[in-house]
């Protein structure tokens, strides 16, 4: 059995209003071994009702549609699956404009990063297996510019309570991940091993109730800890 879930293929949704885009995408990602396309919709409230009828693993979400928005989409996709105690599908919020203040709202909202809508073919398969793997499909740099030009956002204060339950070298990866540091950055500026960088940033992700890194960068941003 675990052999077979192992080797099972990711399970793909696309919601977009470009019917062509639609089919465009459907055709690459059902052309590929470890994929299955389960799924498309229009529109944002379409795809609240897909997430919970097609189970995908990843969905790749366009930012701005009729009738419910991406955003939006993506809020109730996450606190659905959240409410209800169920898996929620990582989802990619997809986009045409490099700063796009829609996006830092669908990764604050839950989204897993994010896409260019022009992204080469490869580019993009190979971010649903990142994604699907658990991790960012942006780097952290390019994460850092996206909330650093983000204007906005309106400030919110400090979340002090969970802050004061990092240790102090906790807090000091935090702040070099905000900034965009990479691990093995990290470790040489800390005087530690990489692996012991992971450690930590899985330990802030936690005490922080964020899913991942861009969603720590948010965070930063949002409370203004960086400058």
């Amino acid at each position: 059995m675990d052999e077979l879930e192992s080797t099972a293929p990711i399970r793909v949704a696309l919601v977009d209003d470009q019917v062509l885009f639609r089919a465009g995408m459907e055709m690459m990602i059902g052309s590929q071994p470890d994929m299955v396309f389960c799924g498309s919709a229009g529109n944002g409230q379409e795809a609240v009702t897909l997430a919970g009828s097609s189970a995908p693993d990843v969905m790749l979400m366009d930012l701005r549609m009729p009738v419910m928005d991406g955003v939006e989409a993506t809020q109730r996709i996450v606190t659905s699956a959240r409410d209800g105690g169920g898996e929620k599908p990582k989802i990619i919020a997809l986009t045409t404009f490099n700063r796009d203040e829609a996006v830092v709202q669908a990764i604050r909202a839950g989204a897993s990063g994010f896409l260019l809508k022009s992204a080469q073919p490869e580019f993009l398969l190979a971010a649903i297996r990142t994604v699907h793997s658990g991790h960012a499909v942006i780097a952290p740099g390019a994460a850092h510019e996206l909330f650093a030009h983000s204007s906005t956002a309106p400030a919110v204060e400090p979340d002090l309570e969970s802050i004061a339950e990092l240790t102090a070298r906790e807090k000091n990866v935090f702040l070099l991940v905000a900034k965009g540091l990479s691990n093995a950055e990290i470790a040489a500026n800390v005087f530690s091993s990489e692996a012991t960088v992971k450690s930590h940033v899985r330990s802030i992700l936690g005490k922080l109730r964020v899913r991942t890194r861009i969603q720590l960068v948010a965070f930063a941003y949002e409370h203004r800890l960086l400058g």
